[in-house]
């Protein structure tokens, strides 16, 4: 009978084997779209990948769970240090839940009179920090005409620059400590960007991929919440002004830092933004 030991090298080996078999290059210079930017123009030079589609990840997720239950029981990845995957947040949906925030967005699809509401349920379990975070940022009505100033249909909606340069100012290095990532990146979950370990500051972006960008769970971005209600106004966030300069046509980031709301409204005036966030039990 083979032993334990040799079960979990022969699982790790083809679990590997299955991970770059499914995986594909997504981001760099053949596809400068999938950047996840905070406030410093975040991880411009890093490479990220993503599994060719969400059949591959199934495939991959499928296989291992079969494997880990012929060979290695409950406990055995620990034993050869093997990092579990995070979980899909429909998955995880069963844990603890905190605050809900609603969200209310106006100028949908660039249109003045187009309103809707957001409601992401908050998640303690799966990130702690972030949550506190981002509640704190609520309740001090930071995101209150925030821009939705990076939005790029089946990958992202990114906010959080406040519209006043010297509220911006107070936040910018105001950073906090990475929570591990225990929930994949699918679709409709909300995270903070980031430019590397432990730079989390304002910036949030929500998931819109169909398949979810779970190639974002190996870099460190950490679900907090998920959208519960409204998903269809995410979808409907205006989306014309495409990728952020200088890669794109769209606002550049240090000019939302330094000018604002008015740098905003002047040149991008279709952009969807936040009326008023608000945090109910």
């Amino acid at each position: 009978m083979i032993n334990q030991s040799l079960c979990a090298v022969l699982v790790l080996t083809l679990c590997l084997t299955i991970n770059s078999s499914t995986e594909v290059n997504a981001f760099g210079i053949s596809n400068p779209h999938q950047r996840i930017e905070s406030t410093r123009m975040t991880r411009s030079s890093s490479t990220f990948t993503a599994l060719n589609a969400e059949e591959n990840e199934g495939s991959r997720r499928g296989f291992i769970a079969t494997m880990k239950r012929l060979f290695l029981g409950a406990g055995a990845i620990a034993n050869v240090g093997v990092r579990p995957l995070p979980v899909f947040a429909e998955e995880a949906n069963g844990g603890t839940s905190g605050n809900v925030v609603e969200i209310q967005v106006s100028n949908l699809d660039g249109n003045p009179d187009s309103k809707g509401t957001i409601k992401i349920q908050l998640k303690p379990d799966w990130a702690p920090r972030g949550v506190a975070r981002f509640e704190d940022l609520v309740s001090q009505g930071f995101y209150d005409n925030c821009r939705f100033f990076r939005v790029l249909p089946g990958f992202i909606a990114q906010f959080g620059i406040n519209g006043d340069p010297s509220v911006m100012s107070k936040w910018r290095s105001s950073s906090i400590p990475d929570d591990p990532v225990k929930v994949s990146n699918s679709r409709g979950t909300v995270v903070f960007a980031t430019a590397g370990p432990n730079t989390r500051t304002t910036q949030i972006f929500i998931n819109t991929r169909e398949q979810g960008n779970n190639f974002l769970d190996k870099q460190g971005f950490s679900p907090f919440g998920v959208v519960v209600e409204g998903m269809d106004v995410v979808d409907k966030l205006y989306a014309g002004y495409g990728e952020g300069a200088p890669s794109g046509r769209g606002p550049n980031q240090g000019l939302i830092q330094a000018k604002g709301n008015s740098y905003l409204s002047e040149g991008y005036p279709k952009l969807s933004y936040i009326s008023k966030a608000t945090i109910s039990k």
